[in-house]
């Protein structure tokens, strides 16, 4: 088949370059045209990238405010949705070049509601579904290919839709495992994809209080605590999210969490669990911070990035740790003094300095 993809950025290009190696055609646009790609053929203009495509995917963000993307304290902010200002152009524009003959599907992260209000009645020269993706940044090729289930928004929500089952026999060529198909309304898809990832941050949240909780009351070692839970898989959870750390970042959770909140409130719910998340989630960075202090003031972090194996600061949960060690005095230094390793504690060494690594996924095991 031939396929577009508009928006070759940080979920686009990977997912894009996947579908080319799985031998299909790929066109692509993007507003940067140096962005470097394998096996996917760069357009200048997006009607050039559509042209005689049969399915084309816009890929492109739905931005927060910088100040909401979790590297510094959120909570405190008024809720506030997603920015739809550049799907909107980018669909208008497919809109001008597409016809009834090609099938444009969305991938971007919104709120539930948002298809039906914004979107749709900017797609009437073509057909249009709604299809985000579950994916995190560091695989997301793998992750296109491998998904634990693939939603695919309508208007009724129909299983036997005709472009809903066109968009799955295309999935069906390209993926790796066996994953679920879910055909629901613009709006159920919608609602899947953002409940998704704030049950992750609700669910990060709560394994990073029973942290604290082991840290204040004493006699608890976490790991007990949380590999016991990670293990009761009959009711409450997966092992997955299960190791006490760092907080939950990225470009797509804390702002999720806060889009949500806005959510809350324009449906007039009553309540606001998705504030005590970000609440939960700044307050335990502030308790790391503290802890560091214990030790020192001068304080190194080894990345800025918001999980390992990825250069992604956006949402960066070790930012805002270092965000709450500054505001308690302690200094953020970019080197630290040579240290002698005491590899055995008879060792004689003539000079040291007291180095404390603070290793809150014992990535270094046991070691002191």
């Amino acid at each position: 088949m031939q396929i577009s993809f508009i928006g070759l950025g940080k979920l686009g290009l990977p997912c894009a370059e996947v579908i080319a190696q799985k031998g299909h055609i790929v066109h692509g646009y993007d507003i940067d045209s140096s962005i470097k790609t394998k096996g996917v053929f760069q357009f200048p203009t997006i009607a050039g990238a559509v042209q005689d495509s049969d399915i084309v995917f816009v890929a492109v963000p739905t931005p927060h405010d910088p100040m909401y993307d979790g590297r510094e304290p959120a909570h405190h902010l008024p809720p506030k949705d997603f920015d739809y200002s550049i799907v909107n152009e980018v669909l208008d524009e497919c809109n001008k070049h597409m016809t009834q003959r090609q099938l444009l599907v969305l991938i971007s992260t919104v709120l539930p509601g948002t298809v039906r209000r914004e979107f749709v009645h900017r797609t009437n020269n073509t057909r249009f579904l709604y299809n985000p993706y579950l994916i995190a940044m560091g695989t997301v090729g793998w992750d296109m290919v491998n998904p634990e289930m693939v939603m695919i928004g309508t208007e009724e929500g129909d299983e036997m839709d005709g472009d809903a089952t066109m968009l799955i026999n295309f999935y069906r060529t390209i993926m790796e495992n066996r994953p679920r198909y879910i055909v629901g309304t613009w709006d159920e898809c919608e609602c899947i994809k953002v409940f998704y990832n704030t049950f992750i941050s609700a669910k990060i949240g709560l394994v990073n209080m029973i942290q604290d909780v082991a840290q204040k009351q004493g006699n608890i070692d976490v790991d007990v605590v949380t590999e016991a839970l990670a293990n009761s898989t009959q009711r409450i959870m997966s092992p997955a999210y299960m190791k006490a750390g760092m907080g939950d970042g990225g470009a797509c959770h804390p702002r999720d969490n806060i889009a949500l909140r806005y959510m809350a409130q324009e449906l007039d719910l009553g309540y606001d669990l998705f504030g005590e998340i970000m609440k939960a989630r700044d307050i335990q960075a502030k308790n790391m911070a503290e802890e560091i202090l214990k030790h020192g003031e001068n304080i190194k972090f080894t990345s800025n990035s918001y999980k390992p194996g990825v250069n992604y600061t956006e949402g960066s949960y070790s930012l805002l740790v270092q965000h709450y060690v500054t505001e308690l005095g302690g200094n953020i230094v970019t080197t630290l003094p040579d240290v002698v390793v005491r590899v055995h504690p008879e060792d004689e060494i003539t000079e040291s300095h007291d180095i404390y690594i603070f290793d809150p996924w014992k990535n270094y095991g046991n070691t002191r």
